[in-house]
């Protein structure tokens, strides 16, 4: 987890795409989870985060509100998603915890197809 900041624009990158960050020499695209999710959307703010998710094929930024922390289950408590609730293609699974319900998404499937393949290809253009 990382504090917003600057993005860079990332041309010819798919809409999700907020732009691109340098952590450490390694450059990374930023998406924009409101728009993946249909929320109303929002500039970058001063108290805004990005967490660092690497997926077998891709690192990415997420740009979130705001974190409460880690939070760390029995492999045993997670529940099917499409149980608890509807809209569930985005989703590994759900967990509840003292404070309720915690929704686990599945970062394989955030980007489409076609979304991951012009993010590599605009990260790789000249």
């Amino acid at each position: 987890m990382v504090r917003a900041a600057a993005l860079t624009p990332l041309p010819h990158a798919p809409d999700i795409v907020l732009g691109i960050l340098d952590l450490q020499g390694e450059v990374i695209p930023v998406i924009n989870l409101r728009k993946r999710f249909r929320l109303p959307e929002r500039g970058i703010g001063c108290d805004d985060q990005f967490v660092i998710a690497r997926t077998g094929r891709l690192t990415l930024a997420l740009h979130v509100d705001a974190t409460e922390g880690v939070c760390e289950q029995a492999a045993g408590a997670l529940l099917p998603a499409e149980e608890i609730v509807s809209g569930t293609e985005f989703l590994a699974g759900v967990t509840r915890t003292a404070e309720g319900l915690v929704l686990i998404h599945d970062l394989d499937t955030l980007l489409f197809p076609d979304e991951e393949t012009q993010i590599r290809a605009a990260l790789e253009a000249p």
